[in-house]
């Protein structure tokens, strides 16, 4: 008899089973080798049907980048922006639900502008401004690409308010956005701006250097009502009547020499200030002064016209006042108050000066923005250097 002899086989071809490979399947955001990376984009890894048990994104010289690890721990995203021009490297371990680990590995580079352009803005966090302030932000160079600026800002207000953004000339080196609401500020108002400009392609080879915030409120309501017919001006507080001065306006008999007639912006005030109007005037001293606008006109103490105050205007623009009249209103001007001006032969206008908004009426005001037709981002902001003043 013959025994017959079972033999175990491998795979068929004499060799041993194959390792299964791992389960884990490890992905990146952006891809694996990325390049020109915005820096302010998504950046995340993810692990299917396993875990993530280490994690790191380190720049070139080590330093990890700032992230989350979700709660399942299937994926980790950056949780601050990366640098410009900079490469980053991937690096951890996932383990499948075979046990099995898997290396994570990966490099991305972001993109190299040619150059970066702050922004400022003119109100700081906690201000309080008048009822007439627009929030201006002010960039260091052109901006070409404006519709993506508009869309990286947003402004909350409490109570909801109507307002809108308007692209001016650029100024100072660059360009200027400004935003207002359609009406005055109700006084109280708390405003919020977010500017996510970091990363944002401003054209040009150009992008947003920084993000920007402020958080400010709108103070009580104080509008200088100054109508030159009648050689006075009134203060007029939360709808009451504060003060009625007799003043002098410009004397009219040239065209540097008129008030302009409109709605000015008190931007910022001087105890004492050295005007200047070549060749007529340099460096004479005077007190209590607060600008109206940038074309060199001021409400302020002049002592040298208080004959005519009350009674005619002989001045060279400027609202002068006594001097006791000036420093009584001197401390109740805030930053953004209204002064409306009437019955002169020459109207406020870009002309004059940077802060000219409350001229345009609210329909032309629209069309300013790069977003016509779109809705703008608002849920329901250093004053640009003055020029030479007049008096």
């Amino acid at each position: 008899m013959v025994a017959l002899l079972a033999a175990c086989t491998g795979d068929g071809a004499g060799g041993p089973a194959a390792e299964p490979d791992p389960i884990a399947k490890v992905s990146f955001e952006p891809g694996d080798g990325a390049d020109d990376v915005n820096p302010a984009a998504p950046v995340a890894v993810s692990v299917a049907d396993g875990i993530i048990t280490q994690v790191a994104l380190s720049n070139a010289d080590g330093k990890q980048v700032k992230g989350e690890l979700s709660q399942d721990r299937h994926s980790f995203r950056a949780t601050e922006p990366l640098g410009y021009d900079a490469t980053y490297t991937w690096s951890g371990t996932a383990v499948g639900t075979d046990q099995k680990p898997v290396p994570i590995e990966g490099k991305l580079s972001t993109l190299a502008p040619d150059k970066t352009v702050p922004a400022t803005l003119n109100i700081g966090d906690g201000q309080e401004v008048g009822i007439a302030a627009p929030i201006i932000l002010q960039f260091t160079a052109p901006v070409q690409n404006k519709e993506a600026v508009e869309k990286a800002l947003t402004v909350t207000t409490e109570p909801n308010t109507e307002g809108a953004w308007a692209w001016f000339p650029d100024d100072n080196g660059g360009s200027r956005l400004h935003w207002r609401p359609k009406d005055y500020w109700v006084p109280g108002t708390a405003v919020h701006l977010s500017a996510k400009l970091y990363g944002v392609d401003l054209g040009g080879g150009n992008y947003g250097d920084s993000d920007l915030t402020t958080d400010f409120r709108i103070g009580r309501s104080q509008i200088v009502r100054a109508d030159a017919p009648s050689h006075r001006m009134q203060v007029v507080r939360d709808g009451q009547d504060v003060f009625d001065f007799g003043v002098s306006y410009g004397e009219g008999n040239e065209p540097r020499n008129v008030t302009r007639s409109g709605v000015h912006v008190v931007t910022e005030k001087y105890e004492d200030f050295m005007m200047s109007n070549p060749p007529f005037y340099e460096n004479v001293r005077e007190r209590w002064a607060v600008r109206i606008s940038n074309n060199g006109e001021f409400i302020h103490a002049n002592p040298e016209s208080l004959s005519a105050q009350g009674s005619s205007n002989v001045t060279n623009g400027c609202i002068n006042l006594s001097p006791g009249d000036a420093q009584q209103f001197f401390p109740t001007a805030l930053y953004g108050d209204p002064v409306e001006v009437t019955g002169t032969s020459i109207a406020l206008s870009a002309a004059d000066g940077d802060l000219y908004d409350w001229t345009i009426d609210w329909d032309t005001w629209k069309s300013m923005s790069a977003l016509q037709g779109e809705p703008s981002p608002v849920v329901t902001a250093t004053p640009v250097p003055p020029k030479p003043a007049g008096g």
